[in-house]
């Protein structure tokens, strides 16, 4: 019998890779008291025609500090999860965490996608030691070399 009836050991690895995602993702809730305010953006971005020189690309949305503040305190506590995770998985979590902060912030992830060096440009003015501790924890030149999607 050439083929077994249990999943292969690569759909196996696949599925574990998701599920680490997804529970890394889930695992920063920043208010755990399970009041309203967990649910409704605490900062905004809105669009901009031309953008601020040296923050924004022309088109590309304005983000506020705000919202810079927002994404430096939801990457804080992950710091610890990415180094012992490892890079692989470290990066699966900054992808999951960058697209939960631009939906919380106007649903702009197609603009950060588009504008990916914005997050360096943001935690570098907001929160340089954490940008820092990011980069060294996934092993990457900058933030948006680790996003993929």
């Amino acid at each position: 019998m050439p083929h077994s009836r249990w999943i292969s050991r690569s759909t196996l690895l696949l599925a574990g890779v998701f599920a680490a995602a997804a529970l890394t993702a889930c695992g920063g809730e920043s208010n755990p008291t399970g009041s309203a305010s967990s649910t409704t953006p605490s900062a905004t971005a809105t669009t901009k025609p031309s953008g601020t020189a040296g923050t924004n690309k022309p088109g590309t949305p304005e983000i506020s500090d705000a919202a810079a503040t927002q994404l430096c305190d939801m990457i804080r506590p992950e710091l610890s999860n990415w180094r012992v995770q490892g890079p692989t998985l470290g990066k699966i979590g900054l992808n999951a965490l960058v697209h939960e902060w631009a939906l919380r912030n106007g649903g702009i992830n197609g603009a950060v996608l588009a504008d990916k060096p914005v997050i360096d440009r943001l935690t570098t003015k907001s929160c340089a030691d954490v940008h820092q501790q990011a980069i060294q924890a996934l092993e990457l030149p900058d933030l948006a070399s680790g996003l993929a999607f």
